[in-house]
């Protein structure tokens, strides 16, 4: 007979939170803000292939969840800086942990997706 395991709670609250960091680009706005405040223009720089409306979205959903503080100047054109609040900072140590396991296990990545596109006959 097979149990059926159940969802916690806290396994609940991790897959809500990797809704917004599972994105792509979300990370990607992370990191290039950890070093302080950016113009929206020179995120958009900084970060290759992303449109002007997938950042847009990325820095709307990171400032809805806490994220990342957006600061509007009142000059002529209007400034706007985006930076990580404390919440934001303290994604930072989290991301370099999984950039680190990614890198040291990224060969044997690798050879599983080789061997498994063999198997499924992918080119």
């Amino acid at each position: 007979m097979e149990s059926k395991a159940e969802l916690t709670p806290s396994c609940l609250l991790v897959a809500d939170a990797l809704l917004r960091l599972g994105e792509k680009w979300s990370i990607l706005v992370v990191c290039n803000l950890r070093g302080g405040a950016q113009r929206f223009t020179v995120l958009k720089r900084n970060i290759p292939g992303i449109s002007q409306r997938m950042l847009t979205l990325a820095l709307r959903g990171l400032e809805r969840d806490g994220l990342v503080l957006r600061t509007v100047h009142p000059t002529v054109p209007p400034r706007v800086d985006y930076e990580l609040t404390a919440l934001g900072q303290s994604l930072v140590a989290p991301i370099d942990a999984l950039g680190a396991w990614a890198l040291s296990h990224q060969e044997e990545i690798n050879a599983a997706r080789r061997a498994f596109d063999v198997r499924d006959g992918s080119p």
